[in-house]
């Protein structure tokens, strides 16, 4: 059992690296082979056997995705859905997730999951219906960044690879499903709670209601598992479950009394509080594995740990080979891991595993060694640690998973069985737990700090720590460990091998391009800003943070919304940055004339000649950045006049190795003269892909291709990163060169239909 679990996930982990996938015929070749080879009577033929029909049943579950995303993606078609859930805090922009189970007539399974914007209901609409609608589908493609969230990778590891709008459609069915009921009458029962938005969240996984502060806070104080429905919350269900059957087995008479009772109740309030979180993938993913290791104790299997963690990994991707591109199902595997891990390893002297006293000293145990093993998928995910994340865990959890949990399953429970009285007592005691709980927790809410990729190979000195000090090397070899860890520090801090680089953050339809040296940098543009969120929050930030950037100088090019959006928000990030621009109210001016040197590089303003109160398009800044081979210049949204004016004032000036597009490839922009005048080895633009305006103009990117200036957009590639050496420069796009990835490519539509 071990070595075919072993077979079965080793053949499905080349879908976290490979570029590309097998085609469906490929796969099902791959399975018939693999079934040839488990013939033969020999222990490693049907162990490689496993493997292939592993990697050739993943690989096919992954081109099924993109094959129907591919299909459904092509225009307007006529699609029958279900709903599967309303975001209950935007109700008012009618944001709803459904499942597509037939479309042009043909059924589809399994469904295809995609969220959709209906701006106009004709009526109310709630889990469980079933509606036609005529929809127009395209696949989610987001920005990629260094440092960013994958949204792309995250739809696929959740089958929701669609997103879409419609204005109205036909209603199949109206009746609104039986938890959908459930969470409408516990919601108004909960109404004027302090904590009402956790408290649904607990009880029925829905986390829509929880404000932005909310969430940040719990996302910095390490403590935000306590409002997913997930291993904590299920294994807390089971025991319940568990306490119950052993309950009733007290009042039984001996002869009745079988360890298997307990058992079969702990399963079934298991599945039901799955079942009460809308089986979403977490969820199901954590009953599926604490079935196994119930069904195991059913049946008196005795088993190391580390057996029970491997056949668990192997069924839950044999169920669904997506899960392996989700961060929940490793960050669910390594906590696991850890918890036998820290146990085996660290474990507490055994005068300390008896007696109540002690509990608080085997609690800290316990969190130290989470703390400690799980900082890997912290940096990874988060990109930051809360040096007091232990305390507000020793705080918060010990309430929760013994009093908020247990008082939320037992106002479900108590909502069809106890009176109206009662139950508004129960759920208010569950709130008070829940304010106590977050009272302390907001006492560690500032010790957040952010780390970059650099410090992520420390993050694993928890693991390799706990091995040195067990088996005694920091006393055996004190010098080789110090020499070890200088190593590390000289590595970590060794200079990279370009002279400067300059990067296009991939902000969506937007600018921002960071130039940095000698770990510093200056960045052109700020990206947009809209309802509720930005791009200086969503891709900047972030892709600063990662490299451990900070900024020195902030240059705005114009005041679009797209080019400035971001401004607040960087400026609050980096206070001692300085701020340069055209306008006359400008802390730094941006105009004509203007040079400095930065970093031994020079910067040179061409454009525009003379400050205005509100700079626009044909205001931008335009910057000519120098190192004295090679130079970049940046254009911001200059149009065809100012073009112009460049191309007659400064003709000289302008030749560069690398380019920024101008506008975004506008057919307003870009003229021949001036192409001819910049002649760029390379021009860069930033755009997104689906955006309302169509750029950039497939006339204006063949004005380019005719020129033979070669292209590259961030709509395409993601990021965009340009490196300058001392005898050349390279330049790499983060979907195609940096980190090429068959779940990053542009899935689903063509361009042509763009």
């Amino acid at each position: 059992m071990d070595e075919v679990a072993l077979a079965v996930t080793a053949g499905m982990l080349p879908l976290l690296i490979l570029p590309t996938l097998p085609s469906l015929t490929a796969c099902l070749v791959m399975g018939a082979l693999a079934g040839v080879i488990g013939l033969i009577h020999h222990k490693l033929f049907r162990i490689g056997a496993i493997l292939l029909l592993s990697f050739a049943w993943a690989a096919g579950q992954g081109q099924y995705w993109l094959l129907q995303t591919d299909a459904l993606s092509r225009g307007h078609s006529e699609i029958i859905t279900t709903v599967q859930s309303v975001n209950l805090a935007r109700q008012d922009k009618h944001q709803i997730v459904l499942s597509i189970h037939q479309a042009a007539g043909q059924r589809i399974f399994p469904p295809v999951l995609f969220r959709a914007q209906w701006e106009k209901p004709d009526r109310d609409y709630c889990a469980g219906q079933v509606w036609k609608f005529k929809a127009n589908l395209r696949p989610v493609h987001a920005s990629l960044n260094e440092g960013g969230f994958d949204s792309q990778r995250w739809a696929l590891a959740n089958h929701w690879p669609l997103q879409g709008k419609f204005e109205r459609g036909s209603l199949i069915d109206d009746e609104c499903n039986l938890r959908q009921r459930f969470i409408t009458a516990i919601n108004h029962n909960l109404s004027g709670l302090t904590n009402q938005a956790v408290l649904v969240a607990l009880a029925f996984g829905e986390k829509g209601l929880i404000s932005k502060e909310d969430n940040a806070l719990l996302q910095k104080t390490g403590v935000a598992h306590l409002v997913a429905i997930s291993g904590l919350h299920i294994g807390i269900a089971a025991w319940i479950g568990w306490l119950l059957a052993r309950a009733i087995q007290y009042l039984l008479p001996m002869r009745w009394i079988d360890y298997r009772f307990p058992l079969m109740v702990s399963e079934v309030t298991l599945l039901i509080y799955t079942w009460l979180a809308g089986c979403n993938a977490p969820a199901l993913r954590t009953a599926l594995a604490l079935s196994l290791w119930l069904v195991l104790r059913f049946y008196r299997v005795r088993c190391h740990p580390w057996q029970v963690w491997l056949w668990g990994m192997a069924l839950l991707l044999l169920v669904d080979p997506m899960s392996i591109l989700s961060d929940s199902f490793w960050l669910s595997c390594l906590a696991v891991a850890a918890l036998i891990f820290w146990f085996q390893w660290a474990p507490l002297s055994p005068m300390f595993s008896r007696g109540w006293y002690w509990g608080a000293l085997r609690w800290g145990h316990l969190q130290l060694g989470m703390t400690l093993l799980l900082l890997p998928m912290q940096i990874g995910l988060f990109h930051g640690i809360n040096s007091s994340s232990f305390m507000a865990n020793m705080w918060a959890v010990p309430i929760v998973s013994l009093f908020t949990v247990p008082l939320v399953l037992l106002g479900l429970i108590g909502h069809l069985i106890f009176p109206a009285l009662l139950n508004q007592f129960i759920w208010s005691a569950a709130d008070t737990s829940l304010s106590i709980a977050f009272w302390g927790v907001r006492k560690f809410s500032a010790d957040w700090f952010y780390l970059g990729a650099a410090a992520f190979s420390l993050t694993f000195t928890g693991w390799a720590g706990t091995v040195a000090w067990r088996f005694g090397w920091f006393r055996a070899y004190p010098a080789n460990i110090l020499a070890l860890l200088t190593v590390i520090v000289v590595w970590l801090n060794a200079k990279s091998p370009e002279r400067w680089r300059v990067d296009m953050i991939d902000v969506g339809h937007g600018l921002a391009m960071l130039i940095s040296k000698n770990g510093k940098g200056v960045l052109y543009d700020t990206g947009n800003r809209w309802e509720g969120g930005s791009a200086a929050e969503m891709n900047i930030l972030p892709f600063l943070r990662w490299r451990n950037i900070p900024l020195e100088q902030i240059i705005v090019s114009h005041w679009d919304e797209d080019h400035r959006g971001g401004l607040e928000m960087i400026k609050r990030a980096f206070p001692s940055a300085t701020v340069r621009d055209s306008s006359v109210s400008a802390q730094l001016p941006c105009v004509s004339g203007t040079n400095w040197k930065w970093q031994a590089l020079t910067f040179r303003v061409i454009w525009p000649e003379k400050l205005t109160a509100r700079p626009f398009n044909d205001d931008s800044c335009v910057i000519r950045i120098d190192d004295g081979k090679f130079s970049i210049l940046l254009t911001g949204d200059i149009e065809a006049a100012s073009e112009n004016n460049l191309t007659s004032r400064y003709l000289h000036a302008l030749h560069s190795t690398v380019m920024q597009v101008p506008h975004h490839g506008s057919n307003t922009s870009s003229t021949g003269p001036f192409l001819r005048a910049v002649t760029p080895e390379i021009a860069l633009a930033s755009a997104a892909r689906f955006n309302k305006w169509h750029l950039p103009a497939a006339k204006v990117v063949n004005r380019y291709h005719s020129a033979q200036l070669p292209w590259r957009d961030t709509a395409h590639s993601g990021q965009l990163t340009v490196r300058f050496y001392d005898d050349y420069w390279s330049i790499n796009g983060l979907r195609e060169q940096i980190f090429p990835r068959w779940y990053h490519r542009r899935f689903g539509v063509s361009g042509d239909n763009e």
